[in-house]
């Protein structure tokens, strides 16, 4: 039996809730299923420290999925370059889809379109999560489109 949300308790519902969505985001984001599942321990962990209320499921979801962004961009700048040799491979190529593409955006684009268009958040739900206004989720994801668009079919001539 899945537990119901209690401002006072929340871990045992957001794990059994939100693993599955802080996974895919931190996957998203750091492009390395372990670096992802570290992510993920340390979210959940965080949690587990946490003495804030939580006002309801949103703002629980909304504080993972920040906790979640932060931590992958502090993995990001503390990550140090590494020469590559025979022990440990280049990571493998990517395929060409739409979510490779989404990957190469500036992250500001990319985590509103991930967020937006794989997780089927609204922009006020994103706009909560990533600390912004409603009108700049809708920018991130108008010119994130713009991008994209470019990158995939190089845009038209007569623009």
């Amino acid at each position: 039996m899945t537990g119901q949300f209690q401002k006072d308790s929340p871990f045992s519902y957001a794990f059994d809730h939100y693993t599955d969505t802080v996974y895919r985001v931190a996957v998203h984001n750091t492009h390395d299923a372990r670096d992802a599942e570290d992510v993920t321990q340390e979210v959940f962990e965080k949690l587990l420290l946490c003495r804030k209320p939580f006002q309801n499921e949103e703002h629980l979801k909304a504080w993972l999925i920040r906790v979640t962004l932060n931590l992958c961009k502090n993995l990001r700048r503390d990550r140090r370059e590494v020469a590559l040799t025979e022990d440990l491979p280049a990571p493998e190529g990517t395929d060409g889809s739409v979510l490779d593409e989404v990957r190469r955006l500036p992250e500001r684009y990319r985590n509103a379109i991930y967020l937006h268009y794989f997780e089927g958040y609204t922009a006020a739900e994103i706009a909560e999560m990533m600390g912004g206004t409603v009108n700049t989720a809708l920018s991130r994801l108008r010119r994130g489109r713009e991008e994209l668009r470019k990158r995939m079919i190089g845009g038209f001539e007569d623009e």
